[in-house]
């Protein structure tokens, strides 16, 4: 009876358990070759294999505010909900129809959307170059980590209420959400930092890279306008660990 060697049908659980994604490939396109498929099958099916093993979904996030409800209350009304229109990477995570407009020192930035759902405290964030126009000076945190950072004002146009937030702006520090599955066939560990390549008009080399590993996340990298612009970032972009030898 002929071997049925299709991808599908390739049980990983063969390998040595902690095989890099390099093995993988390897080991994959040894079987291939020695199941007498032609070379464009071996070709189309190594490339699939490289993209599954080694690359990573790269997605840049804009400016946007999460809010609590206490926040959500002032801004939208009592009890308001919000309006999801698209569902982000993230389980459970979407953009909203709202809209509002922070303001710093300097100047203000229309137009900023809410994300969803709502979060225990309010939090605002925006690019380096945001900051700037903005007129403040907001630092590099993981999204959630507000402690002593800046205020800021934030507006609903629609009725023109406004809030002042004591704390919540930040740029959000580039980072992996990562399934455990993964971070096992990465060999990363939550808390971990790491260099990526992102391979976008101009690849470049990302260092600081922080490894966030939970069972409901889905695995992304995110970076925000600013790296996106000077990767030439475009949607397929893709990206890849680099394990220190």
């Amino acid at each position: 009876m002929k071997d049925d060697h299709s991808l599908s049908k390739f049980d990983y659980a063969k390998l040595e358990p902690f095989a890099t994604p390099k093995k993988v490939v390897a080991w994959r396109l040894c079987m291939l070759a020695q199941a007498n498929i032609n070379i464009e099958t071996i070709v189309d099916a190594v490339i699939k294999e490289l993209k599954d093993q080694l690359f990573i979904l790269v997605e840049a996030s804009g400016r946007h505010v999460h809010l609590s409800r206490e926040d959500l209350n002032t801004l939208f009304g009592q009890g308001y909900q919000l309006t999801p229109v698209k569902d982000l990477s993230q389980p459970g995570q979407f953009a909203c129809e709202e809209r509002v407009t922070i303001t710093g020192p300097k100047n203000s930035l229309q137009n900023v959307v809410v994300l969803g759902p709502e979060r225990s405290k309010s939090q605002v964030e925006v690019s380096l170059t945001d900051a700037l126009v903005l007129g403040m000076k907001a630092p590099v945190r993981l999204s959630g980590d507000i402690k002593d950072t800046p205020g800021i004002k934030i507006t609903n146009p629609k009725n023109g209420v406004s809030i002042e937030i004591k704390e919540g702006l930040i740029v959000a520090k580039r980072h992996i959400h990562m399934t455990p599955e993964d971070s096992k066939r990465f060999h990363v560990s939550n808390g971990d930092s790491v260099k990526v390549k992102v391979f976008g008009d101009r690849p470049m080399i990302l260092e600081g890279v922080d490894i966030r590993v939970d069972k409901n996340f889905s695995t992304a990298m995110h970076i925000d306008y600013d790296e996106a612009n000077a990767c030439g970032y475009t949607k397929d972009t893709k990206g890849m660990i680099i394990v220190d030898e």
